[in-house]
Protein backbone atom coordinates (compact mmCIF):
# COMPACT_ATOMS: atom_id res chain seq x y z
CA UNK A 1 0.00 0.00 0.00
CA UNK A 2 2.07 3.29 -1.28
CA UNK A 3 0.55 6.44 0.61
CA UNK A 4 -1.23 8.48 -2.18
CA UNK A 5 -2.64 12.17 -1.38
CA UNK A 6 -4.78 13.16 -4.01
CA UNK A 7 -5.90 16.65 -2.79
CA UNK A 8 -5.41 20.68 -3.13
CA UNK A 9 -5.19 23.30 -0.10
CA UNK A 10 -9.04 24.01 0.97
CA UNK A 11 -7.74 27.61 0.66
CA UNK A 12 -7.50 26.93 -2.93
CA UNK A 13 -10.13 25.12 -3.86
CA UNK A 14 -12.43 27.76 -2.05
CA UNK A 15 -10.75 30.71 -3.50
CA UNK A 16 -11.40 29.22 -7.38
CA UNK A 17 -14.25 26.86 -7.23
CA UNK A 18 -16.83 30.11 -7.86
CA UNK A 19 -19.35 29.37 -5.53
CA UNK A 20 -20.30 31.56 -2.93
CA UNK A 21 -18.81 30.85 0.50
CA UNK A 22 -20.72 30.44 3.79
CA UNK A 23 -19.54 30.12 6.71
CA UNK A 24 -21.20 27.62 9.33
CA UNK A 25 -20.49 28.90 13.09
CA UNK A 26 -19.96 31.38 15.30
CA UNK A 27 -17.27 32.35 17.90
CA UNK A 28 -13.65 32.73 18.47
CA UNK A 29 -12.92 29.68 15.78
CA UNK A 30 -15.08 31.52 13.37
CA UNK A 31 -13.31 34.97 13.85
CA UNK A 32 -10.09 32.87 13.52
CA UNK A 33 -10.82 31.12 10.23
CA UNK A 34 -12.75 34.47 8.80
CA UNK A 35 -9.39 36.32 8.56
CA UNK A 36 -7.66 32.92 7.17
CA UNK A 37 -10.40 33.31 4.28
CA UNK A 38 -10.38 36.97 4.09
CA UNK A 39 -5.83 36.80 3.77
CA UNK A 40 -6.44 34.38 0.94
CA UNK A 41 -8.95 36.54 -1.24
CA UNK A 42 -12.10 34.37 0.22
CA UNK A 43 -14.97 36.86 0.64
CA UNK A 44 -17.33 35.19 2.21
CA UNK A 45 -21.36 35.86 1.50
CA UNK A 46 -22.85 35.04 4.68
CA UNK A 47 -22.67 33.06 8.09
CA UNK A 48 -25.54 30.79 9.35
CA UNK A 49 -25.61 28.50 12.97
CA UNK A 50 -28.28 25.89 13.39
CA UNK A 51 -31.56 27.20 13.79
CA UNK A 52 -31.85 26.61 17.98
CA UNK A 53 -28.96 29.50 18.18
CA UNK A 54 -30.49 31.78 15.86
CA UNK A 55 -32.10 34.77 17.07
CA UNK A 56 -31.91 37.51 14.63
CA UNK A 57 -28.52 38.97 15.92
CA UNK A 58 -25.47 39.66 14.49
CA UNK A 59 -22.04 38.46 14.01
CA UNK A 60 -18.47 40.16 12.72
CA UNK A 61 -21.44 42.19 10.99
CA UNK A 62 -23.43 39.58 9.26
CA UNK A 63 -26.86 39.15 10.08
CA UNK A 64 -26.43 34.90 11.53
CA UNK A 65 -29.26 33.21 9.07
CA UNK A 66 -30.16 29.68 9.30
CA UNK A 67 -29.48 26.78 7.08
CA UNK A 68 -32.88 27.03 5.19
CA UNK A 69 -32.53 30.75 4.61
CA UNK A 70 -29.11 30.09 3.38
CA UNK A 71 -30.55 27.50 0.76
CA UNK A 72 -33.80 30.49 -0.16
CA UNK A 73 -30.36 32.96 -0.73
CA UNK A 74 -28.07 30.90 -2.80
CA UNK A 75 -29.04 28.35 -5.00
CA UNK A 76 -25.28 26.80 -4.49
CA UNK A 77 -22.70 27.05 -2.61
CA UNK A 78 -19.47 25.68 -0.34
CA UNK A 79 -20.01 25.51 3.36
CA UNK A 80 -16.67 26.15 5.42
CA UNK A 81 -17.09 25.11 9.28
CA UNK A 82 -16.07 26.67 12.13
CA UNK A 83 -16.69 24.89 15.05
CA UNK A 84 -15.55 21.38 16.49
CA UNK A 85 -18.04 18.89 17.54
CA UNK A 86 -18.52 15.35 19.08
CA UNK A 87 -22.13 15.72 19.10
CA UNK A 88 -23.47 12.54 17.43
CA UNK A 89 -26.65 14.38 15.98
CA UNK A 90 -24.39 17.56 15.14
CA UNK A 91 -22.06 15.05 12.68
CA UNK A 92 -25.67 13.99 11.43
CA UNK A 93 -26.52 16.94 10.96
CA UNK A 94 -23.81 17.68 9.18
CA UNK A 95 -23.33 14.70 7.36
CA UNK A 96 -26.70 15.65 5.76
CA UNK A 97 -25.33 19.07 5.06
CA UNK A 98 -22.55 17.65 3.60
CA UNK A 99 -24.84 15.67 0.63
CA UNK A 100 -26.87 18.89 0.15
CA UNK A 101 -23.55 21.37 -0.17
CA UNK A 102 -20.03 20.82 -0.03
CA UNK A 103 -19.11 20.96 3.70
CA UNK A 104 -15.72 21.85 4.24
CA UNK A 105 -13.77 21.91 7.78
CA UNK A 106 -10.57 23.68 7.74
CA UNK A 107 -7.44 21.87 10.23
CA UNK A 108 -6.40 24.81 12.13
CA UNK A 109 -3.80 23.14 14.83
CA UNK A 110 -4.52 23.94 18.19
CA UNK A 111 -0.98 24.82 19.26
CA UNK A 112 1.94 25.93 16.99
CA UNK A 113 1.85 28.12 13.77
CA UNK A 114 0.69 27.50 10.47
CA UNK A 115 -1.10 25.60 8.38
CA UNK A 116 -1.47 21.77 7.04
CA UNK A 117 -0.88 22.53 3.59
CA UNK A 118 -0.31 20.36 0.66
CA UNK A 119 3.35 22.35 0.83
CA UNK A 120 3.79 21.16 4.31
CA UNK A 121 3.03 18.11 3.52
CA UNK A 122 5.51 17.82 0.29
CA UNK A 123 8.50 19.52 2.29
CA UNK A 124 7.73 16.72 5.11
CA UNK A 125 6.80 13.78 3.00
CA UNK A 126 9.77 11.57 3.66
CA UNK A 127 9.00 11.77 6.84
CA UNK A 128 5.44 11.15 6.51
CA UNK A 129 5.77 8.03 3.84
CA UNK A 130 8.27 6.66 6.79
CA UNK A 131 5.54 6.53 9.71
CA UNK A 132 3.02 5.57 7.33
CA UNK A 133 4.99 2.59 5.80
CA UNK A 134 5.79 1.50 9.75
CA UNK A 135 2.48 1.52 10.80
CA UNK A 136 1.08 -1.78 12.53
CA UNK A 137 -1.90 -2.57 10.14
CA UNK A 138 -3.43 -1.37 6.87
CA UNK A 139 -6.25 -0.39 8.58
CA UNK A 140 -3.78 2.19 10.18
CA UNK A 141 -2.86 3.50 6.81
CA UNK A 142 -5.92 3.69 5.39
CA UNK A 143 -6.94 5.89 8.63
CA UNK A 144 -3.59 7.88 8.46
CA UNK A 145 -4.01 8.91 4.61
CA UNK A 146 -7.54 9.53 4.80
CA UNK A 147 -6.54 11.89 7.61
CA UNK A 148 -3.81 13.56 5.79
CA UNK A 149 -5.63 14.30 3.05
CA UNK A 150 -8.60 15.74 5.31
CA UNK A 151 -6.03 18.06 6.79
CA UNK A 152 -5.11 19.57 3.31
CA UNK A 153 -8.88 19.47 1.47
CA UNK A 154 -11.16 20.09 4.85
CA UNK A 155 -13.21 17.43 3.28
CA UNK A 156 -15.30 15.88 5.55
CA UNK A 157 -16.07 12.54 4.01
CA UNK A 158 -12.20 11.67 4.69
CA UNK A 159 -13.69 11.68 8.48
CA UNK A 160 -16.96 9.70 7.97
CA UNK A 161 -15.06 7.18 6.14
CA UNK A 162 -12.34 7.14 8.91
CA UNK A 163 -14.10 6.55 12.11
CA UNK A 164 -13.51 4.14 14.98
CA UNK A 165 -17.27 3.30 16.44
CA UNK A 166 -16.22 2.92 20.03
CA UNK A 167 -13.28 2.96 21.92
CA UNK A 168 -13.77 -0.47 23.36
CA UNK A 169 -12.07 -2.08 19.95
CA UNK A 170 -8.91 -0.21 20.53
CA UNK A 171 -8.94 -0.78 24.31
CA UNK A 172 -9.78 -4.76 23.46
CA UNK A 173 -7.72 -5.71 20.25
CA UNK A 174 -4.87 -3.00 20.07
CA UNK A 175 -4.45 -1.68 23.45
CA UNK A 176 -5.64 -5.16 25.30
CA UNK A 177 -6.08 -3.18 28.40
CA UNK A 178 -6.02 -5.91 31.55
CA UNK A 179 -7.52 -5.46 35.46
CA UNK A 180 -4.06 -5.14 36.20
CA UNK A 181 -3.01 -1.80 34.42
CA UNK A 182 -0.88 0.78 36.11
CA UNK A 183 -1.87 4.17 34.13
CA UNK A 184 -0.38 7.40 33.75
CA UNK A 185 -3.08 9.89 32.43
CA UNK A 186 -1.51 13.00 31.65
CA UNK A 187 -4.04 15.67 30.98
CA UNK A 188 -5.98 13.79 33.22
CA UNK A 189 -9.31 16.93 32.29
CA UNK A 190 -12.04 15.87 34.87
CA UNK A 191 -11.21 12.31 34.67
CA UNK A 192 -13.24 11.27 31.42
CA UNK A 193 -10.84 9.03 30.13
CA UNK A 194 -10.44 7.52 33.62
CA UNK A 195 -13.99 6.58 33.79
CA UNK A 196 -13.48 5.37 30.68
CA UNK A 197 -10.45 3.19 31.52
CA UNK A 198 -11.80 1.73 34.66
CA UNK A 199 -15.40 0.93 33.01
CA UNK A 200 -13.79 -1.19 30.30
CA UNK A 201 -11.81 -2.89 33.41
CA UNK A 202 -14.67 -3.22 35.40
CA UNK A 203 -13.44 -1.32 37.85
CA UNK A 204 -10.12 -2.92 38.07
CA UNK A 205 -7.04 -1.56 37.89
CA UNK A 206 -3.35 -1.88 39.87
CA UNK A 207 -2.81 2.45 40.41
CA UNK A 208 -3.73 5.26 38.59
CA UNK A 209 -1.51 8.42 38.35
CA UNK A 210 -3.72 11.46 36.84
CA UNK A 211 -1.82 14.63 36.03
CA UNK A 212 -4.00 17.52 35.33
CA UNK A 213 -2.88 21.87 35.32
CA UNK A 214 -5.54 23.36 35.11
CA UNK A 215 -6.94 24.38 38.69
CA UNK A 216 -10.93 23.93 37.71
CA UNK A 217 -10.55 20.88 35.45
CA UNK A 218 -8.08 19.71 38.84
CA UNK A 219 -11.14 20.41 41.25
CA UNK A 220 -13.63 18.27 38.96
CA UNK A 221 -10.49 15.55 38.41
CA UNK A 222 -10.75 15.90 42.23
CA UNK A 223 -14.58 15.42 43.03
CA UNK A 224 -14.95 12.79 40.18
CA UNK A 225 -11.96 10.28 41.58
CA UNK A 226 -13.45 11.09 45.26
CA UNK A 227 -13.84 7.54 46.66
CA UNK A 228 -11.49 5.53 44.67
CA UNK A 229 -8.99 3.16 45.62
CA UNK A 230 -5.20 3.77 44.21
CA UNK A 231 -5.55 7.03 42.66
CA UNK A 232 -3.12 9.37 42.89
CA UNK A 233 -3.70 13.19 41.30
CA UNK A 234 -1.24 15.87 40.59
CA UNK A 235 -1.87 19.36 39.61
CA UNK A 236 0.84 19.45 37.64
CA UNK A 237 1.06 19.38 33.61
CA UNK A 238 3.38 16.41 31.57
CA UNK A 239 6.83 18.44 30.64
CA UNK A 240 10.70 16.79 30.05
CA UNK A 241 11.71 18.40 32.93
CA UNK A 242 10.71 20.14 36.64
CA UNK A 243 9.56 23.56 35.69
CA UNK A 244 7.32 26.56 35.92
CA UNK A 245 5.56 27.66 32.79
CA UNK A 246 3.02 29.87 32.06
CA UNK A 247 -0.64 28.19 31.31
CA UNK A 248 -3.49 29.93 28.91
CA UNK A 249 -6.72 29.20 30.70
CA UNK A 250 -9.87 28.80 28.29
CA UNK A 251 -12.84 26.54 28.63
CA UNK A 252 -12.37 22.97 29.62
CA UNK A 253 -9.94 20.77 27.98
CA UNK A 254 -8.35 23.42 25.87
CA UNK A 255 -6.60 25.14 28.53
CA UNK A 256 -2.97 24.40 27.51
CA UNK A 257 0.64 25.49 28.03
CA UNK A 258 1.01 29.06 26.74
CA UNK A 259 3.68 32.08 26.17
CA UNK A 260 1.00 34.19 28.40
CA UNK A 261 -1.42 32.96 31.20
CA UNK A 262 -0.83 32.10 34.62
CA UNK A 263 2.32 30.17 36.18
CA UNK A 264 1.82 26.31 36.46
CA UNK A 265 4.16 24.17 37.54
CA UNK A 266 5.43 20.75 35.31
CA UNK A 267 7.24 17.82 35.70
CA UNK A 268 8.63 15.33 33.78
CA UNK A 269 6.98 11.47 34.21
CA UNK A 270 10.21 9.77 34.70
CA UNK A 271 11.17 11.87 37.81
CA UNK A 272 7.43 11.81 39.40
CA UNK A 273 6.72 8.25 39.20
CA UNK A 274 9.66 5.48 40.63
CA UNK A 275 7.80 2.67 39.61
CA UNK A 276 6.53 0.12 36.78
CA UNK A 277 3.49 1.62 35.04
CA UNK A 278 1.87 -0.41 32.39
CA UNK A 279 0.37 2.56 29.91
CA UNK A 280 0.33 6.15 29.92
CA UNK A 281 -2.24 8.41 27.86
CA UNK A 282 -1.17 11.84 26.40
CA UNK A 283 -3.67 14.44 25.78
CA UNK A 284 -2.01 17.69 26.71
CA UNK A 285 -3.06 20.22 23.57
CA UNK A 286 0.19 19.88 22.25
CA UNK A 287 2.39 19.73 24.37
CA UNK A 288 2.99 15.93 24.40
CA UNK A 289 6.90 16.21 22.78
CA UNK A 290 8.19 17.65 25.47
CA UNK A 291 6.57 15.46 27.54
CA UNK A 292 7.93 12.36 25.61
CA UNK A 293 10.77 12.92 26.35
CA UNK A 294 10.39 13.49 30.05
CA UNK A 295 9.10 9.66 29.42
CA UNK A 296 12.26 8.31 28.00
CA UNK A 297 13.62 6.63 30.94
CA UNK A 298 10.47 4.79 31.64
CA UNK A 299 9.29 3.96 28.19
CA UNK A 300 12.51 2.75 28.23
CA UNK A 301 12.37 0.36 31.28
CA UNK A 302 9.32 -0.66 30.46
CA UNK A 303 7.95 -0.10 27.37
CA UNK A 304 4.40 0.77 28.51
CA UNK A 305 1.29 0.75 26.14
CA UNK A 306 0.94 4.26 24.70
CA UNK A 307 -2.01 6.25 23.96
CA UNK A 308 -0.83 9.80 22.36
CA UNK A 309 -2.76 12.35 21.04
CA UNK A 310 -2.07 13.22 17.39
CA UNK A 311 -3.80 16.12 16.11
CA UNK A 312 -2.36 19.20 18.39
CA UNK A 313 0.58 20.34 16.25
CA UNK A 314 1.31 19.81 12.25
CA UNK A 315 4.42 18.04 12.87
CA UNK A 316 2.71 15.55 15.52
CA UNK A 317 1.71 13.26 13.15
CA UNK A 318 5.00 12.08 11.96
CA UNK A 319 7.12 13.50 14.89
CA UNK A 320 5.77 11.56 17.32
CA UNK A 321 5.86 8.32 16.09
CA UNK A 322 9.11 8.96 15.18
CA UNK A 323 10.58 9.82 18.69
CA UNK A 324 8.51 6.90 20.01
CA UNK A 325 10.45 4.76 17.68
CA UNK A 326 13.82 6.06 18.46
CA UNK A 327 13.08 5.36 22.20
CA UNK A 328 11.99 1.69 21.07
CA UNK A 329 12.23 0.57 17.52
CA UNK A 330 10.03 -2.65 18.40
CA UNK A 331 6.70 -0.46 18.81
CA UNK A 332 3.79 -1.42 17.03
CA UNK A 333 2.05 2.09 16.30
CA UNK A 334 -1.63 1.92 15.12
CA UNK A 335 -3.42 4.91 14.19
CA UNK A 336 -7.18 5.47 14.40
CA UNK A 337 -10.15 7.98 14.41
CA UNK A 338 -12.72 7.96 16.93
CA UNK A 339 -16.05 10.61 15.89
CA UNK A 340 -15.11 14.24 15.72
CA UNK A 341 -15.26 17.26 13.41
CA UNK A 342 -12.14 18.10 12.77
CA UNK A 343 -9.16 15.71 12.97
CA UNK A 344 -9.67 15.93 17.01
CA UNK A 345 -9.60 12.52 18.36
CA UNK A 346 -6.88 11.51 15.85
CA UNK A 347 -4.81 9.00 18.57
CA UNK A 348 -1.49 6.85 17.53
CA UNK A 349 -2.04 3.49 19.80
CA UNK A 350 1.46 1.95 20.96
CA UNK A 351 2.10 -1.47 22.20
CA UNK A 352 5.22 -4.29 22.33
Amino acid sequence: MKLEINETDCWEFLKNDGKPVVVYGMGNAAERIIKILNENGIEVADIFASDEFVRGHSFLGYRVLKYSEVCEKHKDFNIVLAFATRLEDVLERIKRIDSEHGVIAPDIPVAGGGLFTRAYFEENREKFELVFDRLADDESRRVYQNVLNFKISGKVKYLYSSTEGSKDSIYRDILQLSDNESIVDAGAYDGDTIREFTRFCGNSYKHIFALEPDAKNFAKLTRNTEGMQGVSLYNLGAWNKRDTLMFSKKAGRNSRLSGEGVPVEVCDIDSLIDEEITLIKMDIEGAEMKALEGCEKTIKKYSPKLYICAYHRNEDMFALPLMIWEYNPNYKIYFRHSPYIPAWESNFYCTI
